[in-house]
């Protein structure tokens, strides 16, 4: 993946001298902005904070208290908190326009906003005694995201706020690692009000990813690229892309191409101008392990613990020789499902089985023509779902 964001670069590099300066389109500044200055910039209050988990990792959330048309007051507001998907952070949902966005929408709607970022992403890199370039501290997978991040993010926003339940929201492995904590960890699911899941995702026996299929077939030799450690960190060709590439309406058809290969989205539905954005924030890595625990998924159709390769490692882990299953059945929070006819991660057919499965489920929208990023970043998500998540919040406070 990183040689093809070295072809990707040179493509530019060939292609500049035949596009004239006065072609481009002028670049968002956010495409330059970590996620705070994002946040500020729009004229919204930031807040960030460490949260370290029980196994040392140190996570950065993000928070903003109150919207434009709001004072920060003491009255308690409805805490919500979002948790993005795989090669993503919080970054995905303040990335569109403040009408466009779900973090900001729900500022605005009087929520006391939280947004996570999962371990090893570009915001997330650090632990309390591992170093970053060690294999330690790359062995996690989803498991350890809904084990150790999801209980340590949401305890420290109870004490922060005062306030026992909140609502979560997840898009894609958001999803993931809330379907494994709240049916393993039934103190943590009675602090959820409402889940909301949007393209959720527990198994990908049928998905048509090409990021999948590409790194399964490839998969040897993703480990002797990349070794045990990271996937897809967020680099200076991120930043090269987006400012460069994304802002020359010639090439920009590189940068749809490149998102699409990741997730997938809508070109009817995805707002161009704001590519740079996307792929200057985006991919922001996981670990190697993380992929491989999905091509895992991928190759048995099954919703399990990470594989750790041999019987001793797993007894280790697990106390049984082979990864348990989890059980979604066994969640009894209350749910609600958007998922997308066209989506190549969340395909259709693997909703179907997952949906038999959720025992509280209060609602499920079918969204034709929806593919995996349009959940998020989509023109018309405001009135598809992000006016209905609020309306949700407002009848259940």
């Amino acid at each position: 993946m990183q040689c093809l964001l070295v072809v990707v670069s040179l493509t530019f590099l060939l292609g500049i001298k035949h596009c004239s300066p006065r072609s481009r389109r002028d670049v968002n500044l956010e495409a330059k902005m970590n996620i705070s200055e994002i946040i500020t910039y729009w004229g919204y209050p930031s807040e960030d904070y460490e949260v370290m988990t029980e196994d040392g990792y140190i996570l950065l959330i993000y928070r903003i208290p109150y919207g434009k048309n709001h004072t920060n007051n003491s009255d308690p507001k409805p805490v919500v908190f979002l948790q993005h998907g795989l090669l993503t952070t919080a970054s995905s949902w303040i990335s569109n326009l403040p009408n466009n966005s779900l973090g900001f929408l729900l500022a605005d709607a009087g929520c006391d906003v939280w947004m996570g970022n999962s371990r090893g992403n570009t915001w997330s890199r650090r632990h309390s005694f591992l170093p970053t370039d060690s294999d330690k501290y790359w062995a996690f997978s989803f498991d350890e995201m809904a084990t150790y991040d999801l209980p340590a993010t949401i305890d420290f926003i109870g004490k922060k706020t005062g306030q026992e339940k909140l609502y979560y929201i997840g898009h894609s492995q958001g999803t993931t690692i809330a379907f494994i904590a709240f049916s393993t960890l039934p103190r943590l699911a009675q602090r959820i009000k409402i889940f909301f899941a949007l393209a959720p995702v527990i198994t990908i026996r049928n998905t048509t990813s090409p990021l999948i299929k590409m790194a399964y077939a490839l998969r040897s030799l993703l480990l002797v690229i990349s070794g045990k450690r990271e996937f897809l960190r967020n680099s200076f060709f991120n930043q090269f892309i987006g400012t460069k590439i994304c802002s020359v309406p010639r090439l920009d058809i590189i940068c749809r191409s490149f998102l699409f290969l990741l997730c997938g989205f809508d070109i009817k539905n995805l707002n161009i101008s704001r590519l740079d954005v996307y792929l200057s924030q985006n991919p922001a890595g996981t670990s190697v392990q993380n992929m491989l625990h999905w091509l895992q998924a991928y190759s048995t159709g099954d919703f399990k613990a990470f594989d750790w390769g041999n019987r001793d490692l797993n007894m280790m882990h697990f106390d049984q020789s082979t990864p348990p299953a989890y059980n979604v059945s066994e969640m009894h929070v209350s749910t609600a499902v958007w998922s997308g006819t066209k989506d190549l991660l969340a395909d259709p057919d693997d909703i179907k089985e997952l949906l038999p499965k959720i025992t509280n489920l209060i609602y499920h929208k079918i969204i034709p023509s929806y593919n995996h990023l349009d959940f998020i970043w989509a023109m018309n998500v405001t009135w598809e779902i992000f006016y209905e998540i609020i309306i949700m919040i407002k009848k259940t406070v």
